[in-house]
């Protein structure tokens, strides 16, 4: 079975992409949904945060998210402290699931970062998902009712698109142009053939 990663910038359009893939048959990871269950119920990444953000960061033992996004959108050095208590545990998580899904074909994890991480070194191939910058901040606006100075203040914190295209396995394009079904198709058929 191939694990497959696939990424791109925030508002690029993963989830749709992913969306399509579970239609035919392929069960898909969602780094960032299992990321928000290890934050609200890991007991040891639960005090890792407390002893680096603090108790204001919870309320009844809950994590306030957006306390906790207001402080590390802000200082990329907390942001930095974040990642290296949430990844490990999250990738840790997905190498489990990948193990439980070995009669498929392949399977696939969701993740906004991949190579700012180095989690491509646990993946078999990589899916970039890309969109024009300009309709990538218009959907997060929409989606997430924020700025778009809330918006580049996120896209800083990731890896320019041009390095994660150059990166690559694959590319999908989703810039409400092209069709994003043949494109899956395509690489559907390539994966599930070995083609790769």
């Amino acid at each position: 079975m191939l694990k497959i990663g696939i990424t791109g910038g925030i508002g690029s359009g993963k989830s749709t992409v992913c969306k399509i893939f579970e239609t035919l048959g392929i069960p898909v990871f969602y780094a960032d949904e299992e990321s928000k269950k290890i934050l609200s119920t890991d007991v040891e990444v639960i005090s890792e945060v407390k002893r680096i953000f603090g108790n204001e960061v919870f309320s009844n033992n809950i994590p306030d998210r957006k306390k906790i996004s207001e402080t590390v959108f802000n200082q990329p050095e907390k942001l930095k402290q974040l990642n290296s208590i949430l990844h490990p545990a999250v990738i840790a998580k997905s190498e489990t699931w990948f193990h439980s899904q070995k009669e498929k074909p392949y399977s696939i994890k969701e993740a906004a970062l991949i190579y700012e991480i180095g989690a491509q070194a646990f993946l078999d191939k990589v899916i970039v998902v890309t969109a024009p910058e300009k309709i990538r901040i218009e959907r997060i606006i929409k989606r997430d009712g924020i700025t778009a100075d809330e918006v580049q203040a996120r896209l800083q914190n990731q890896m320019p698109e041009r390095e994660k295209i150059a990166k690559a396995d694959f590319i999908i394009v989703n810039d409400n142009e092209q069709l994003l079904i043949p494109q899956v198709l395509q690489i559907h058929e390539a994966l599930t053939n070995k083609q790769v």
